[in-house]
């Protein structure tokens, strides 16, 4: 399996996600162009991508489902409340119903050689989920815009080869920002994103001796920055009541505009 970030963060989020049969978009909150830019680079195309699994309708996840699903046929998995949403989301324009698929939160479906487990999320949309991947006994989640996260969640997570994790903001830096106050007030809530500390937090807990790398994302532009996520949550790592350390595995961190480390197993 590999894990790649075309694109993360605000402006839009795109995560590829692939083993020797199968490939799989999470999210298309880019352009068609971008996507399949970001797929040249790493050796793919849009046209052998099998489907494209939406977590929730906000715009920087879905921007560019319309063109890339009508242009390339791409069936579009997404929970009712998701694909509702999308459906009533006009600036997307007519997506052939056959391209949609519903999916329900905790039941596992498989495309190709991947099974495929939609985890719920806190998150102030119609239906949100990220996605638990497994394929030929390795595991991969794709873990973004929650405003917190428990101990179900974290029961899920265990055991995981590589976490795809976001680290939003900085506290202090959102609070001491130029964002409205309902707006922070939003981010901090529970249906919000996670600080770079509970991401870390998150993380010390889902850590075991066969881990292998975590990539943090969905870095705001306002209110983070990579060196801050990334020494944050290291600290975390270190500070937590564990037997691992940060050096333990490699830490990436996926650009808002650029095309990250793959990530293999």
């Amino acid at each position: 399996m590999i894990l790649c970030s075309i694109a993360s963060g605000s402006s839009g989020n795109c995560i590829f996600v692939g083993s020797d049969h199968t490939s799989l978009l999470i999210d298309t909150g880019i352009s068609g162009k971008r996507i399949a830019q970001g797929l040249e680079e790493i050796g793919r195309t849009p046209q052998e991508i099998d489907g494209v699994l939406v977590t929730h309708e906000h715009s920087d996840h879905i921007g560019g489902l319309g063109v890339v699903s009508r242009k390339y046929g791409l069936p579009i998995y997404a929970t009712k409340g998701t694909l509702e949403a999308i459906a009533s989301c006009q600036s997307l324009g007519r997506i052939p119903d056959g391209l949609f698929h519903e999916i329900s939160p905790q039941q596992e479906f498989r495309i190709g050689d991947m099974d495929i487990c939609p985890v719920p999320i806190s998150h102030d949309a119609a239906q949100p989920t990220s996605y638990l991947l497994r394929c030929a006994r390795k595991s991969m989640a794709v873990i973004t815009d929650l405003g917190t996260y428990d101990s179900s969640l974290m029961e899920q997570l265990q055991g995981l080869d590589v976490l795809f994790l976001e680290a939003n903001h900085d506290v202090h830096m959102l609070q001491a920002g130029r964002y409205p106050y309902y707006l922070k007030q939003r981010i901090l809530g529970d249906r919000g994103h996670l600080s770079n500390e509970a991401s870390g937090r998150l993380l010390s807990g889902l850590l075991h001796d066969d881990f292998q790398a975590v990539m943090l994302g969905h870095l705001s532009k306002e209110n983070n920055y990579e060196r801050l996520a990334y020494e944050t949550v290291r600290l975390e790592i270190d500070m937590a009541d564990t037997p691992y350390h940060a050096s333990d595995f490699p830490i990436h961190i996926a650009r808002r505009d650029a095309v990250s480390a793959v990530v293999e197993i």
